[in-house]
């Protein structure tokens, strides 16, 4: 998630357990513990893919976090003691602040390797937008009620009811992901498709608009799918250019893409090379995290050892809205297929 949610659910976290006694303090210390594993994209990784890929890896273990908040834990009790609670209340509060930071970003689409350094793939439950007004307008206003007035009068309880509606909010969001993936599927045997693997992901900034993909061999179909919705999902075919997947056998940023990405690729030749696409990020036709990973050279595909990112179209207002409006009116056209073509000029 984006680095203010995730700095207001630290101060939320910290003031609803320790806010009693730290009073505002508690906003500052959780808000700035809260934002700490994500000082890891400071770190060079080497080329694109190696920064896409290790990003969200130690600095998101749960083994790695429970560790960090012991040792807070331990050096606080030794250099600042406070009397008024004890030092498992105060591991406590540390460890939820990281791991709920964490366990948050799991619920986006990127990948969060939980488990590092487990060679498991990451968790990406992608039933969130990695920026969502309405997770994070609660934890907001309580942050601001408290850092305004302070902790007197009860105002602690501001946090226990913005955390809890924050988290109501995410159950709604899997809610509405199950709603998207039981409507594909019924389409998908509807017309007799065995599918690969059924992958959603919310539109942006909100959870009432599903994109819904479907892996099947050497094409994908994409789809939109939102709760006001009367008719099935029209089911938009898409080539997925699996057959140059043989031409990247001796890549390693690709077996460590299809790793991360759990193989939700799009293969494509342009001009004299082979670019990959993360079908999981972005939006319709506008995917962030495209690679060359190999050009024609001397009669033969060689692997580029160098691997950058290469440029992508970026959703425009216009382009926004007219998600937003279908939306309401679930009759409005969105050109699926358009847009993806656009990935190729």
């Amino acid at each position: 998630m984006d680095s203010i949610t995730q700095a207001v659910l630290g101060a939320g976290v910290q003031a609803a357990l320790l806010g009693r006694w730290q009073g505002r303090k508690a906003l500052l210390y959780g808000a700035m513990l809260g934002t700490l594993p994500d000082l890891d994209v400071v770190i060079d990784y080497g080329d694109a893919v190696a920064q896409m890929t290790y990003h969200r890896g130690f600095s998101h273990s749960l083994f790695v976090l429970s560790g960090v908040a012991l040792l807070i834990a331990w050096l606080a009790r030794r250099w600042r003691p406070n009397p008024g609670y004890s030092g498992k209340r105060l591991f406590l509060t540390l460890w939820l602040v990281l791991i709920t930071h964490v366990l948050l970003d799991s619920f986006t689409s990127y990948g969060t390797q939980l488990l590092w350094p487990l060679s498991t793939p990451p968790v990406a439950w992608s039933s969130i937008f990695i920026i969502d007004p309405l997770y994070t307008l609660p934890l907001l206003i309580a942050v601001l009620v408290t850092g305004i007035s302070g902790f007197g009068a009860g105002r602690q309880r501001w946090h226990y009811w913005a955390l809890g509606l924050s988290s109501l909010y995410l159950a709604f969001a899997l809610a509405g992901k199950q709603m998207a993936e039981h409507r594909v599927n019924r389409a998908l045997a509807a017309h007799g498709i065995v599918p690969e693997r059924v992958f959603s992901t919310p539109t942006p900034f909100n959870t009432l608009l599903w994109r819904v993909l479907v892996l099947d061999g050497e094409q994908y179909y994409e789809t939109l799918v939102g709760w006001l919705d009367e008719q099935p999902p029209q089911l938009q075919p898409l080539p997925r250019g699996t057959a140059w997947r043989a031409q990247l056998a001796d890549s390693p940023q690709h077996a460590r893409l299809q790793w991360f990405t759990q193989g939700v690729l799009r293969y494509d030749r342009i001009g004299e090379q082979l670019v990959v696409t993360d079908l999981r990020l972005g939006m319709t036709g506008y995917h962030p995290f495209r690679f060359a990973l190999a050009e024609w050279r001397d009669g033969a595909w060689q692997p580029i050892r160098w691997v950058e990112r290469q440029s992508s179209l970026r959703a425009d207002a216009e382009r926004l809205a007219q998600l937003w409006t279908r939306i309401w009116q679930p009759h409005t056209p969105v050109p699926l297929g358009g847009w993806a073509a656009e990935l190729e000029r």
